[in-house]
């Protein structure tokens, strides 16, 4: 029997908590039922992917680094995708430079 989780592109598999592909959806529903008041969103596995990418990069994450724990073959697949990200982050950087020298 293959491991539980989700089964991406060639042949890899990511296990979520809930152990299924609705998992996330699932989790999300009751946590919905158990907090009326403060429901989450919601989201799908994928949803979470690209945060979890985009929280890397914004953090300043290496894009090669980045791209490993998405399982790109390489990191241009990764700058691709996030490329708005990276340019966000390259603008905020600029920024900090121009207080830091006082302009």
């Amino acid at each position: 029997m293959p491991p539980r989780g989700i089964t991406g592109g060639r042949g890899r598999s990511w296990t979520c908590a809930v152990g299924s592909k609705r998992g996330v959806g699932v989790a999300i529903k009751r946590s919905n039922k158990a907090h009326k008041d403060d429901p989450l969103p919601h989201a799908r596995l994928h949803d979470l992917r690209h945060v979890h990418a985009t929280t890397l990069l914004l953090a300043g994450v290496p894009v090669h680094v980045a791209a490993a724990r998405l399982g790109h073959a390489d990191p241009s697949i990764t700058l691709r995708v996030y490329a708005h990200v990276i340019r966000a982050a390259e603008a905020s950087a600029a920024d900090i430079f121009a207080q830091a020298i006082g302009e």
